[in-house]
């Protein structure tokens, strides 16, 4: 019998989020929709939502923190993280308060990503360093951050 035979109980959505939650801390709007694809959009998603909010199990401001925090880990730049948190259903408010809880420095962030990516030489030419920019770029950082983390002094003057 498929679970979209059985009646759907207020109960069975809540044990489904729950189920869901200990793996990983997921935003309200990602948390809904995971549910309404579960359970054709039953009309008592949004009062399970509301208690689990109410009782502290799911909290954005959270999530937002916990998201954050592994995409800096990853070398994320604020301009990715954004986009990709914006997807997820936070607001800037949450991702702003988030970014100001984490207190990073973005220009070392930058450095240091340039630095495990391409290691200590220096771009052997402009194809070189056009390519190394648009990989800043992609990563999310801003144009004077990707200038500082490719500034030639910080690169050995040898090339391979």
């Amino acid at each position: 019998m498929k679970e979209k035979d059985l009646v759907i109980t207020p109960a069975k959505i809540r044990f489904a989020a729950m189920d869901l939650l200990t793996g990983r801390e997921f935003s309200r709007s990602e948390l809904a929709k995971k549910l309404d694809k579960r359970f054709d959009k039953d009309s008592a998603i949004k009062g399970v939502l509301d208690q689990l909010q109410e009782e502290g199990l799911q909290c954005d401001q959270r999530f937002a923190e916990a998201f954050v925090r592994s995409r800096l880990y990853r070398g994320h730049g604020m301009a990715r993280i954004r986009m990709d948190i914006r997807q997820k259903g936070i607001g800037d408010d949450l991702f702003e308060s988030a970014i100001e809880k984490a207190g990073i420095n973005w220009f070392e962030l930058a450095r240091d990503v340039a630095q495990r990516k391409f290691g200590g030489r220096a771009a052997a030419d402009q194809k070189e360093k056009a390519k190394r920019m648009r990989f800043l770029q992609y990563r999310g950082f801003n144009f004077d951050q990707i200038k500082y983390a490719l500034q030639e002094k910080d690169f050995d003057e040898y090339t391979d």
